[in-house]
């Protein structure tokens, strides 16, 4: 059996020097925004670095990283050659089975690396060992060990099982963010890939329900990953449920898929890829009716084409949101899409003229978002407040963007968002040079903040 154990990266440790983590991730987002990138690394991704856990960078990174050590390859930095970790050649030792799915390149060009993903979740053989209470969230029965489950008996109760996690996951998440779930909600979406591969179902309903359930439930966790900062880990359970959705012929599932993995292209820096996968989901979701999946999806095209500098075909997909979005909700909206009110729709905006550099105009949008949110939503009014710092901090409003970070601060109480806690620290590095007694005294709570 091959050891998995992850050897150490000393020579990425030796390049950080006398920089803490924390400073050292900034270096590396200032040097991706020298060439056009945009990476969301902190000091959790320096550390999994370092540990050995990340044995190979993303391209992103990649060309982030040879930007800053000219004439190294990823090999002098201490990190394993891309072939041996990814693909084919990534599990030594481990059975291989032939491929059911052609996945397809509409997420970019890197979809080779999903392929192992897709064979792990739908070729497992024989029995499949799942735990009813591998599917509940919190609890002393999230540990339970998996008891064997025969491959004909996935019927309505463990269908429901996997649509009351998906449910489950999201409102933990609208009330506390992801970085304390993310690890917990892996166990529920082995188990119900497992359910998907333990054989057929009674009826057809309830196997077009379990396949929807799972593809839901890979997203949720996606969105875990992504909002904690594990975007590879993101990239990787979003092609799980494109991939699910093309199998099962699911339309609703397929533009769900398509909406989460615009939305992280964009936030990895692949504006382009952004935007084709907001397009492919919009092609996708028009037959649905739903003008409000329309209008969201209208809303990822436009991040993109901020973040290309496309103001006019910006403009002209906000146009089309807004139309959409007037049209008001409809009994064809997804259950997923119950966030998408007024207040997320200003806050997509906001984000918009905020990648153009229209800050005066986003701070207006994201301030209208702040109001708008329901504060029982925790983890969502935090972003939008950390948006409205972050416009009034680039607007030169010093004392007015160190009031919304304070807001932001007595949020993080309860929220847990590696996001959000990326944004406060990117704002605080505009704040510092402003100075004042409100920045100051900002500063010096912000320092207190325990790592």
């Amino acid at each position: 059996m091959v050891s998995t154990r992850a050897v150490p990266n000393l020579v990425f440790r030796r390049l950080r020097g006398q920089r803490s983590a924390a400073e050292f991730a900034a270096a590396i987002r200032r040097a991706a925004r020298e060439i056009g990138e945009q990476v969301a690394c902190d000091a959790r991704y320096i550390g999994r670095v370092e540990s050995g856990e990340i044995r190979c960078p993303n391209y992103a990174y990649e060309r982030v990283f040879l930007h800053m050590f000219p004439g190294s390859s990823l090999v002098d930095l201490g990190f394993s050659a891309r072939e041996s970790v990814r693909g084919r050649g990534a599990r030594a030792g481990a059975p291989t089975a032939p491929s059911l799915l052609s996945f397809p390149p509409t997420l970019g060009s890197d979809t080779h690396e999903e392929c192992d993903v897709l064979r792990r979740v739908f070729m497992t053989s024989g029995t499949t060992t799942v735990a009813a209470a591998s599917l509940g969230l919190g609890g002393p029965s999230a540990a339970a060990s998996p008891a064997s489950v025969p491959t004909q008996r996935v019927g309505e109760a463990e269908v429901s099982a996997v649509e009351k996690a998906v449910r489950e996951i999201r409102l933990l998440d609208d009330q506390h963010g992801a970085d304390g779930l993310y690890q917990q909600a892996a166990q529920p979406l082995r188990a119900a890939f497992a359910l998907l591969d333990a054989g057929s179902t009674a009826r057809r309903s309830t196997s077009d329900r379990l396949y929807a359930g799972a593809g839901e439930l890979a997203i949720s966790v996606g969105w875990l990953a992504h909002d904690s900062g594990r975007l590879d880990d993101a990239r990787s359970h979003y092609a799980e449920a494109l991939a699910t959705a093309r199998l099962a012929g699911d339309a609703a599932l397929e533009a769900h898929a398509f909406c989460n993995a615009s939305f992280l292209a964009r936030d990895m820096g692949r504006a382009r890829e952004a935007v084709r996968a907001a397009e492919a989901g919009q092609r996708v979701a028009r037959p649905l009716g739903s003008p409000r999946l329309l209008a969201l999806l209208a809303l990822r095209e436009a991040g993109g084409r901020a973040w290309l500098g496309d103001r006019s075909g910006c403009e002209q997909a906000i146009g089309r949101a807004r139309t959409s979005f007037e049209r008001g909700p409809g009994g064809s909206d997804p259950e997923w899409m119950t966030f998408f009110r007024e207040a997320e729709l200003e806050f997509l905006e906001a984000q918009c003229w905020s990648a153009l550099g229209d800050w005066p105009r986003a701070a207006r949008h994201a301030r209208r978002a702040s109001r708008l949110q329901d504060p029982h939503f925790a983890r969502n009014l935090a972003l939008y407040r950390a948006q409205l710092a972050w416009d009034l901090a680039r607007s030169g409003t010093a004392d007015e963007a160190s009031v919304a970070v304070h807001e932001v601060l007595d949020l993080l109480e309860r929220v847990q968002s590696s996001r959000i806690r990326g944004m406060l620290a990117e704002i605080v590095r505009a704040l510092t040079p402003q100075g004042g007694p409100e920045v100051t005294a900002l500063l010096n709570r912000y320092e207190a903040l325990p790592n």
